[in-house]
Protein backbone atom coordinates (compact mmCIF):
# COMPACT_ATOMS: atom_id res chain seq x y z
CA UNK A 1 0.00 0.00 0.00
CA UNK A 2 1.25 3.47 -0.85
CA UNK A 3 1.68 6.04 1.93
CA UNK A 4 1.09 9.53 0.51
CA UNK A 5 2.70 12.41 2.42
CA UNK A 6 1.70 16.03 1.85
CA UNK A 7 5.00 17.91 1.81
CA UNK A 8 4.44 21.01 -0.31
CA UNK A 9 3.27 23.80 2.01
CA UNK A 10 5.13 26.99 2.88
CA UNK A 11 5.19 26.42 6.67
CA UNK A 12 4.76 30.12 7.36
CA UNK A 13 4.10 29.67 11.09
CA UNK A 14 7.54 28.09 11.43
CA UNK A 15 9.33 30.74 9.38
CA UNK A 16 12.39 30.65 11.65
CA UNK A 17 13.16 27.27 10.06
CA UNK A 18 11.20 27.23 6.80
CA UNK A 19 12.81 30.31 5.27
CA UNK A 20 15.67 28.01 4.27
CA UNK A 21 14.05 24.56 4.13
CA UNK A 22 10.60 22.96 3.71
CA UNK A 23 8.85 22.00 6.93
CA UNK A 24 9.27 18.21 6.46
CA UNK A 25 13.04 18.80 6.53
CA UNK A 26 13.02 20.54 9.93
CA UNK A 27 15.08 18.31 12.19
CA UNK A 28 14.17 16.56 15.42
CA UNK A 29 17.11 14.82 17.04
CA UNK A 30 19.30 15.49 14.03
CA UNK A 31 16.88 13.85 11.57
CA UNK A 32 14.21 15.52 9.40
CA UNK A 33 10.71 15.00 10.74
CA UNK A 34 9.87 13.23 7.47
CA UNK A 35 12.35 10.49 8.50
CA UNK A 36 10.50 10.04 11.82
CA UNK A 37 7.21 9.71 9.94
CA UNK A 38 8.67 7.14 7.54
CA UNK A 39 10.14 5.10 10.41
CA UNK A 40 6.70 5.02 12.06
CA UNK A 41 5.06 3.61 8.93
CA UNK A 42 7.96 1.23 8.35
CA UNK A 43 7.49 -0.22 11.86
CA UNK A 44 3.99 -1.32 10.86
CA UNK A 45 5.10 -2.71 7.51
CA UNK A 46 4.17 0.17 5.20
CA UNK A 47 7.21 0.85 3.03
CA UNK A 48 6.06 2.55 -0.19
CA UNK A 49 6.10 6.34 0.22
CA UNK A 50 4.84 9.05 -2.15
CA UNK A 51 5.84 12.64 -1.33
CA UNK A 52 3.73 15.41 -2.86
CA UNK A 53 6.24 18.23 -3.24
CA UNK A 54 5.90 21.98 -3.68
CA UNK A 55 7.79 24.65 -1.74
CA UNK A 56 11.53 23.89 -1.81
CA UNK A 57 10.72 20.40 -3.02
CA UNK A 58 14.21 20.00 -4.44
CA UNK A 59 15.58 19.94 -0.87
CA UNK A 60 13.38 16.96 0.03
CA UNK A 61 14.14 15.25 -3.28
CA UNK A 62 17.91 15.64 -2.81
CA UNK A 63 17.77 14.33 0.76
CA UNK A 64 15.68 11.24 -0.05
CA UNK A 65 17.59 10.28 -3.19
CA UNK A 66 20.89 10.67 -1.32
CA UNK A 67 19.52 8.81 1.71
CA UNK A 68 18.40 5.87 -0.39
CA UNK A 69 21.63 5.58 -2.36
CA UNK A 70 24.04 6.50 0.43
CA UNK A 71 22.79 4.00 3.00
CA UNK A 72 21.59 1.16 0.84
CA UNK A 73 24.15 1.00 -1.91
CA UNK A 74 21.32 0.83 -4.42
CA UNK A 75 19.28 3.61 -5.97
CA UNK A 76 17.06 3.75 -9.01
CA UNK A 77 15.68 6.98 -10.42
CA UNK A 78 13.02 7.29 -13.10
CA UNK A 79 11.90 10.67 -14.42
CA UNK A 80 8.62 11.27 -16.26
CA UNK A 81 8.33 15.07 -16.15
CA UNK A 82 7.46 15.40 -12.46
CA UNK A 83 8.24 12.04 -10.86
CA UNK A 84 11.34 10.48 -9.31
CA UNK A 85 11.46 6.94 -7.88
CA UNK A 86 14.21 5.77 -5.52
CA UNK A 87 14.71 2.37 -3.88
CA UNK A 88 16.28 1.84 -0.47
CA UNK A 89 17.20 -1.83 -0.45
CA UNK A 90 18.34 -2.07 3.16
CA UNK A 91 14.94 -0.99 4.46
CA UNK A 92 13.02 -2.31 1.47
CA UNK A 93 11.61 1.17 0.87
CA UNK A 94 10.30 2.62 -2.38
CA UNK A 95 10.09 6.42 -2.47
CA UNK A 96 8.18 8.33 -5.16
CA UNK A 97 8.63 12.09 -5.37
CA UNK A 98 5.96 14.01 -7.26
CA UNK A 99 6.36 17.70 -8.09
CA UNK A 100 2.84 19.03 -7.57
CA UNK A 101 3.42 22.78 -7.95
CA UNK A 102 4.35 25.62 -5.64
CA UNK A 103 0.90 27.13 -5.11
CA UNK A 104 -1.26 23.99 -5.45
CA UNK A 105 -3.65 23.42 -2.53
CA UNK A 106 -3.67 20.20 -0.51
CA UNK A 107 -6.56 18.70 -2.46
CA UNK A 108 -4.96 19.64 -5.75
CA UNK A 109 -1.74 17.90 -4.75
CA UNK A 110 -3.69 14.77 -3.92
CA UNK A 111 -5.57 14.99 -7.23
CA UNK A 112 -2.24 14.97 -9.07
CA UNK A 113 -1.43 11.69 -7.31
CA UNK A 114 -4.41 10.07 -9.05
CA UNK A 115 -2.31 9.06 -12.07
CA UNK A 116 -0.04 7.05 -9.77
CA UNK A 117 -2.62 5.57 -7.39
CA UNK A 118 -3.07 2.42 -9.50
CA UNK A 119 -6.72 2.43 -8.41
CA UNK A 120 -5.82 1.01 -4.99
CA UNK A 121 -6.47 1.89 -1.36
CA UNK A 122 -3.80 4.24 0.01
CA UNK A 123 -2.79 6.04 3.19
CA UNK A 124 -2.36 9.79 3.57
CA UNK A 125 -0.72 11.97 6.19
CA UNK A 126 1.00 15.34 6.58
CA UNK A 127 4.75 15.87 6.65
CA UNK A 128 4.77 17.85 9.88
CA UNK A 129 3.54 15.70 12.76
CA UNK A 130 4.28 12.57 14.74
CA UNK A 131 2.19 10.10 16.70
CA UNK A 132 2.19 6.63 18.20
CA UNK A 133 -1.04 5.64 16.42
CA UNK A 134 -1.22 1.91 15.68
CA UNK A 135 -1.34 1.90 11.89
CA UNK A 136 -2.30 -1.75 11.62
CA UNK A 137 -5.31 -1.11 13.86
CA UNK A 138 -6.16 1.91 11.72
CA UNK A 139 -5.99 -0.21 8.56
CA UNK A 140 -8.13 -2.95 10.13
CA UNK A 141 -10.72 -0.37 11.21
CA UNK A 142 -10.91 1.01 7.68
CA UNK A 143 -11.44 -2.43 6.21
CA UNK A 144 -14.17 -3.19 8.75
CA UNK A 145 -16.59 -0.39 7.81
CA UNK A 146 -16.47 -0.42 4.00
CA UNK A 147 -16.66 3.36 3.55
CA UNK A 148 -14.44 5.46 1.28
CA UNK A 149 -12.44 7.33 3.90
CA UNK A 150 -11.09 7.02 7.42
CA UNK A 151 -9.56 9.92 9.34
CA UNK A 152 -7.70 9.57 12.61
CA UNK A 153 -9.36 11.79 15.22
CA UNK A 154 -7.22 13.08 18.10
CA UNK A 155 -7.59 15.28 21.14
CA UNK A 156 -5.75 18.59 20.60
CA UNK A 157 -2.75 19.13 22.87
CA UNK A 158 -3.15 22.03 25.31
CA UNK A 159 -0.32 24.52 25.79
CA UNK A 160 -1.66 26.43 28.74
CA UNK A 161 -3.50 25.96 32.00
CA UNK A 162 -7.23 25.20 31.77
CA UNK A 163 -9.80 27.10 33.85
CA UNK A 164 -13.56 26.66 34.27
CA UNK A 165 -15.62 29.62 35.54
CA UNK A 166 -18.83 30.34 37.38
CA UNK A 167 -19.19 33.99 36.49
CA UNK A 168 -15.80 35.44 37.41
CA UNK A 169 -15.10 32.71 39.96
CA UNK A 170 -12.64 29.98 38.99
CA UNK A 171 -14.27 26.67 39.94
CA UNK A 172 -11.77 24.34 38.28
CA UNK A 173 -8.10 24.74 37.39
CA UNK A 174 -5.81 22.25 35.66
CA UNK A 175 -2.19 23.07 34.91
CA UNK A 176 -1.54 22.17 31.27
CA UNK A 177 -3.79 19.11 30.88
CA UNK A 178 -2.47 16.64 28.33
CA UNK A 179 -5.46 16.93 26.00
CA UNK A 180 -7.88 19.67 25.09
CA UNK A 181 -11.59 19.39 24.52
CA UNK A 182 -13.19 17.89 21.44
CA UNK A 183 -11.69 16.00 18.51
CA UNK A 184 -9.63 17.33 15.62
CA UNK A 185 -8.20 16.03 12.35
CA UNK A 186 -5.02 14.14 13.27
CA UNK A 187 -4.42 13.12 9.63
CA UNK A 188 -3.33 9.46 9.27
CA UNK A 189 -6.02 8.80 6.68
CA UNK A 190 -6.86 5.55 4.88
CA UNK A 191 -8.57 6.29 1.57
CA UNK A 192 -10.16 4.48 -1.32
CA UNK A 193 -9.25 5.77 -4.80
CA UNK A 194 -12.83 7.04 -5.32
CA UNK A 195 -12.14 9.91 -2.89
CA UNK A 196 -10.05 11.52 -5.63
CA UNK A 197 -13.28 12.14 -7.54
CA UNK A 198 -14.30 14.53 -4.75
CA UNK A 199 -11.40 16.86 -5.66
CA UNK A 200 -12.07 19.41 -8.41
CA UNK A 201 -8.70 20.94 -9.28
CA UNK A 202 -5.48 22.54 -7.98
CA UNK A 203 -7.47 25.12 -6.01
CA UNK A 204 -9.29 22.54 -3.90
CA UNK A 205 -8.36 22.34 -0.22
CA UNK A 206 -8.58 18.72 0.93
CA UNK A 207 -9.77 19.69 4.40
CA UNK A 208 -12.72 21.71 3.05
CA UNK A 209 -15.03 20.59 0.21
CA UNK A 210 -13.80 16.98 -0.22
CA UNK A 211 -13.90 16.00 3.46
CA UNK A 212 -17.09 17.98 4.04
CA UNK A 213 -18.80 16.21 1.14
CA UNK A 214 -17.50 12.79 2.16
CA UNK A 215 -18.99 13.40 5.61
CA UNK A 216 -22.30 14.57 4.09
CA UNK A 217 -22.40 11.44 1.95
CA UNK A 218 -21.82 9.20 4.98
CA UNK A 219 -18.48 8.05 3.58
CA UNK A 220 -16.12 9.41 6.28
CA UNK A 221 -15.36 7.39 9.40
CA UNK A 222 -13.28 8.38 12.45
CA UNK A 223 -10.61 6.22 14.05
CA UNK A 224 -10.26 7.68 17.56
CA UNK A 225 -6.69 7.86 18.85
CA UNK A 226 -6.31 8.82 22.52
CA UNK A 227 -2.56 8.40 22.97
CA UNK A 228 0.31 10.63 21.76
CA UNK A 229 -0.08 12.99 18.82
CA UNK A 230 1.73 16.25 18.11
CA UNK A 231 1.90 18.50 15.07
CA UNK A 232 4.84 20.85 14.42
CA UNK A 233 3.31 24.13 13.29
CA UNK A 234 5.35 26.50 15.45
CA UNK A 235 8.83 26.92 16.89
CA UNK A 236 7.39 26.10 20.31
CA UNK A 237 6.14 22.74 19.04
CA UNK A 238 9.44 22.02 17.31
CA UNK A 239 11.29 22.66 20.59
CA UNK A 240 8.76 20.50 22.45
CA UNK A 241 9.42 17.55 20.13
CA UNK A 242 13.17 18.12 20.43
CA UNK A 243 12.84 18.06 24.22
CA UNK A 244 11.01 14.73 24.08
CA UNK A 245 13.69 13.27 21.83
CA UNK A 246 16.65 14.52 23.86
CA UNK A 247 15.05 13.26 27.08
CA UNK A 248 15.08 9.72 25.67
CA UNK A 249 11.30 9.60 26.07
CA UNK A 250 9.93 10.36 22.61
CA UNK A 251 6.47 8.73 22.61
CA UNK A 252 6.38 8.37 18.80
CA UNK A 253 9.66 6.42 18.68
CA UNK A 254 8.19 2.92 18.63
CA UNK A 255 10.94 1.46 16.46
CA UNK A 256 14.34 0.26 17.71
Amino acid sequence: MKVVILAGGFGTRLAEETDIKPKPMVEIGGRPILWHIMMHYDFYGFKHFVFLLGYKGEVIKRYLVDFCSGQAGQSESQEDRNRTVSNHSRKDWTVELLDTGIHTQTGGRLKRFAAYSEGKTFMLTYGDGVSDVNLQDLWAFHRSHGKLATVTAVRPPTRFGYMKFDGDKVVEFKEKPSRGEGWINGAYFVLEPEVLDYIADDRTVWEKEPLEQLAADGQLMAFRHTSFWQCMDTLYEKRLLEFFWQSGNAPWKIWK
